[in-house]
């Protein structure tokens, strides 16, 4: 995988995040004869090609802007979407709870948009391999699309499976070859049997749940499969903060809570289970508990297949422009998809007309 560029001059291809006055933040990608265009005037892309990262540039009507190249948070929050994200503050408590180390073998189901794909790619560096697991082929292809846009190129290390984890994990790894599970799907504890068999003794398994009941079942569910350590949960929330002169208080708005995080360690084989003490609960659960805590069930929207297709286009058409930086005249490959049954399948070839920058 060769790491997008970090410093230097501008070039085509490079993203650039432009930051008005008030604070507002436009991400364009440079070619040439292009221009950002807005209400208050116009500031064409060669302006910006060949100027060191941190300038200041002026439009067409005097408005100022700050360019820099957008941080991993950055591009994240701004890419195009299919599915909701993992939240920049929760993709770096997964690296680092779960101990993701560079050279590491992660497998990840639930893709998204691709958000924690990349903080993954990011830790386990050119030598490591994620392994990544999704049910429907459009979050696959939004997410092949934001990867290649962030990195430049398709990561080599990267492979894209259709269909379900514990379905197609057996076929894919070796057992105990994997060293880190990442869970982020509506019913995490389907996969346990699977996830056991492919770890290797001390891996860790991570999950990403949104509603306490996922949490309390996963955690039994653990549990009781008597083949890992003690679950640990937790939730991570983010309160910024305005300092301006005297004025040293709390912002408004802070990202509280959006979704818990519970690991274990698998144990090594024939190791009896190991707990610790605790006082009886209750811990059998329903169905019906968990569909009334689906994301259905509390009003979440689903992405329409209409917002899909958009999505699609535009992280493809992101893609596309970055990888100008490495060849003006072609366009980089994308990360493998593959099928459930181990059968490459071609990406989805570009849309005519690409859709709007972002």
């Amino acid at each position: 995988m060769t790491l997008r560029r970090q410093s230097g001059p501008f070039v085509e291809g490079d993203q650039v995040q432009l930051t008005d006055p008030k604070g507002r933040m436009t991400t364009v990608t440079l070619e040439q004869g292009k221009a950002l265009h807005t209400h208050r005037g116009i500031l064409p892309h060669e302006q910006l090609i060949g100027l060191s990262d941190g300038s200041v540039v002026e439009n067409s009507a005097g408005v100022v802007y700050l360019a820099l190249r957008p941080l991993l948070n950055d591009f994240v929050m701004s890419m195009p979407r299919g599915a909701a994200i993992v939240y920049p503050k929760d993709a770096g408590q997964i690296v680092s709870i779960a101990d993701v180390f560079p050279g590491a073998t992660v497998v990840e189901a639930g893709v998204g948009s691709g958000a924690l794909s990349m903080s993954l790619l990011r830790a386990i560096g050119p030598s490591g391999r994620l392994l990544s697991f999704e049910r429907r082929a459009e979050f696959a292809d939004i997410a092949r699309g934001n990867a290649a846009a962030f990195f430049g190129e398709a990561p080599e290390n990267w492979t894209i499976t259709l269909g379900d984890l514990q379905d197609a994990l057996p076929a894919t790894v070796a057992p105990a070859t994997v060293d880190r599970v990442v869970l982020d799907m509506l019913a995490p504890w389907e996969c346990l049997p699977a996830v056991a068999e492919a770890l290797a003794p001390g891996g860790v398994v991570l999950c990403y749940v949104a509603t306490a009941t996922q949490l309390s079942r996963t955690a039994e569910a653990i549990r009781g499969m008597e083949r890992f350590t003690e679950p640990l949960s937790s939730e991570t929330m983010v309160r910024g903060w305005n300092v301006d002169g005297l004025s040293v208080r709390p912002d408004h708005r802070m990202v509280a809570h959006t979704g818990f995080l519970i690991t274990a360690r698998l144990l090594a084989p024939g190791a009896p289970p190991f707990t610790k003490a605790r006082r009886g609960s209750k811990t059998e659960h329903s169905e019906e508990d968990v569909e009334l805590w689906t994301p259905g069930a509390l009003g979440d929207r689903q992405a329409s297949d209409k917002r899909l297709r958009k999505a699609v286009r535009e992280s493809q058409s992101l893609a596309e422009r970055s990888a100008l930086r490495n060849s003006p005249r072609q366009t980089e490959g994308t990360a493998p998809l593959e099928s459930a049954d181990g059968t490459a399948e071609q990406p989805p070839a570009a849309p005519d007309e690409p859709g709007a920058s972002r």
